[in-house]
């Protein structure tokens, strides 16, 4: 059984930083890619960052270039976002996903989701 676990989100002010886990089980950890994506309300879910499983290539949106960083702790079968700089627009619930194929920076070539952690940015 996949399952994708989210956690370390929470309530911070502008400036601050926050990193964010995603614990994976029920599949082949490294031979997969990994990415964040982020929904805030009343707005469609949108990318955010993405590690390829295969040589750690990245991709990041252009909101968060600089600011945010993903990576991957094979041994531990989790992925990372390392977030910084933070501001009042990168409120939203934060979900990782496995990717099935295609671009990355679409969420339907995602499968499997997990349910998201919570981030607030006061400012």
């Amino acid at each position: 059984q996949v399952q994708l676990v989210e956690s370390g989100g929470g309530l911070v002010q502008a400036g601050d930083s926050l990193r964010l886990s995603c614990a994976a089980s029920g599949f082949t950890f490294s031979s997969y890619t990994l990415g964040w994506f982020r929904q805030a309300p009343g707005k469609e879910r949108e990318f955010v960052a993405t590690l390829i499983w295969n040589g750690g290539r990245t991709y990041y949106a252009d909101s968060v270039k600089g600011r945010f960083t993903i990576s991957r702790d094979s041994a531990k079968k989790t992925v990372y976002l390392q977030m910084s700089s933070l501001k009042p627009e990168d409120t939203a619930v934060y979900y990782c996903a496995s990717h099935l194929g295609g671009t990355y920076m679409e969420p339907k070539n995602y499968g499997y989701w997990g349910q998201g952690t919570q981030v607030t940015v006061s400012s």
